[in-house]
């Protein structure tokens, strides 16, 4: 499962409609970007990740992990 797929599931859970007008998000293209063979922008995926109260963070690789 990809990144994409599991925010979908948890997009549908709260409501795609309330994710996507809370998103500024046409509630069909999220779906779409948030399906098995979306593709969402880097943009989309911050947006529904802002909604749902989570953070992305980076950080750097452990060196032993290299």
């Amino acid at each position: 499962m990809n990144i994409a797929v599991a925010l979908g599931n948890i997009a549908r859970a709260k409501g795609m409609t309330a994710v996507a007008k809370e998103a500024d998000l046409s509630r069909e293209n999220l779906y779409r970007a948030l399906s098995k063979n979306g593709r969402p922008e880097l943009g989309t995926v911050m947006k529904v990740l802002d909604v749902l109260g989570v953070q992305l963070m980076a950080k750097p690789r452990d060196d032993k992990a290299a």
